[in-house]
């Protein structure tokens, strides 16, 4: 095996160089691609959907120093490059990102993360090209059939496989949270015409419906729109006490906004929403209208599950991001960490992580711990997919003393028991 360089290698080559390879860069001097791992992580980290990648840059922080040393598979120990891009919330861009990962930069794994306009473009590059993919933070029906799957037909997907939340694991927690509180049990849907929104509105409404609650669906709405009065119009005139949607930020913003206005929010007992107020940020810029929005969490940091990579507690997590940034911890954290505990142990076990179809074998018999919980891909609901807990909470007023304004409660586990529940579901509009 080709040396290392030595501190002092490095120091003779002197000048930009010789820092360029301090920083990280010696796998190109010292062992040649053979030796050398790349993976593509890709998100968005600006645009509309900039919060889930408000705390990319921590977490690949931790990842980074936790592969410093390189990365032991057997008797050969690889250099590992981190590739992360950002595609601007832009599924053209998502794409592109991804075949000149796959092209250019030759990427030996790809982990794409957060929502379809992200995920499904890269997994389908990946596919194209046999490139292992793995992804996370999205509902895994929106993954599968979204990009051609079949309900009852074998797996279309040899190379990229997703683990995380579902329709099933939504409708449990859903109907924990709304058999909590006494309402008419009446529900205003505001779904939108994209891949989430198409895929709850098959997997989950009709759930609910059986769970005995009433669906109030005035249909599918597209991405931007400004105007909702007639959806309001509609949940207004059905005395709908329970809310629920799963739209784009800046389109929950202005549709709550005018639901104030327009009086809807007086009526509203339940305020559910999904894929919006998942961060503090977005609750904050909603003032007074963010306070007891009930959402839910794929990870909290009071889960007890450690990272596998970097053998630190959710707490150990959340409290290192507020001290460095300033900024309040996200649910995001613990899963961009979860994505690189379970891609890093599938190279672990591949025993031939340049071999891209050992890779991609490794994932789909993947049952591993993650900061997240479990990641088992031997037992999902459908093959490529391995489902994950989506756990009820509430974002409430932060109590006196607090450095934020919001505290994210727990309210219901019916997903994963081993998360601690802290607090009861209080009415939105009992202020």
């Amino acid at each position: 095996m080709v040396r290392r360089p030595t501190r002092r290698d490095v120091l003779a080559l002197g000048g930009a160089s010789g820092l360029a390879l301090g920083l990280g860069v010696r796998g190109a001097f010292a062992a040649g691609a053979e030796n050398t791992l790349k993976i593509g992580f890709v998100s968005p980290r600006t645009g509309a959907l900039a919060g889930f990648g408000e705390t990319d840059g921590y977490v690949l922080e931790l990842a980074r120093k936790s592969l410093a040393g390189g990365l032991k598979i057997g008797d050969k120990t690889y250099d590992v490059q981190i590739l992360d891009r950002d595609t601007q919330s832009d599924p053209s861009r998502a794409s592109q990102l991804a075949k000149s990962l796959i092209n250019s930069d030759q990427v030996d794994l790809m982990l794409p993360i957060s929502t379809p306009e992200t995920i499904n473009p890269v997994a389908d590059a990946c596919e194209a090209a046999g490139v292992p993919c793995l992804s996370t933070v999205m509902p895994w029906e929106a993954w599968y059939f979204g990009r051609g799957g079949k309900p009852g037909a074998p797996s279309p997907f040899k190379w990229s496989y997703h683990f995380g939340f579902g329709g099933g694991e939504f409708f449990k927690a859903y109907v924990s949270m709304w058999n909590s509180m006494e309402t008419n049990k009446k529900v205003g849907v505001l779904y939108p015409n994209d891949a989430d929104g198409n895929a709850i509105r098959q997997n989950l409404a009709p759930g609910l419906a059986k769970a005995g609650f009433t669906i109030i669906d005035p249909g599918p709405y597209e991405d931007g729109t400004t105007d909702y009065s007639a959806q309001i119009s509609t949940f207004k005139k059905e005395k709908c006490e329970i809310f629920n949607t799963f739209p784009i930020p800046p389109d929950f913003a202005a549709f709550w906004r005018q639901a104030a206005q327009q009086g809807y929010t007086k009526i509203v007992k339940i305020a559910q929403i999904a894929k919006t107020g998942l961060f503090p940020a977005q609750v904050e810029s909603l003032g007074d209208l963010g306070y007891n929005l009930a959402t839910a969490c794929y990870w909290h940091k009071t889960f007890p599950y450690k990272s596998s990579l970097t053998g630190i507690s959710g707490v150990e997590l959340a409290d290192g991001y507020e001290k460095t940034s300033g900024k309040q911890w996200t649910q995001q954290l613990g899963a961009s960490m979860a994505l690189f505990d379970a891609g890093i142990a599938a190279l672990k076990t591949s025993a031939n992580p340049k071999d891209k179809a050992a890779v991609a074998k490794a994932i789909g018999s993947l049952n591993t711990l993650t900061m997240g919980g479990k990641v088992d891909f031997t037992s999902g609901p459908v093959a490529n997919v391995s489902p994950g807990p989506i756990i009820g909470c509430q974002w409430v007023k932060a109590k006196p003393g607090s450095k934020f304004k919001l505290d994210f409660a727990v309210v219901e586990n019916a997903t994963d028991p081993n998360v601690p529940v802290a607090a009861k579901l209080v009415a939105y509009n009992q202020k």
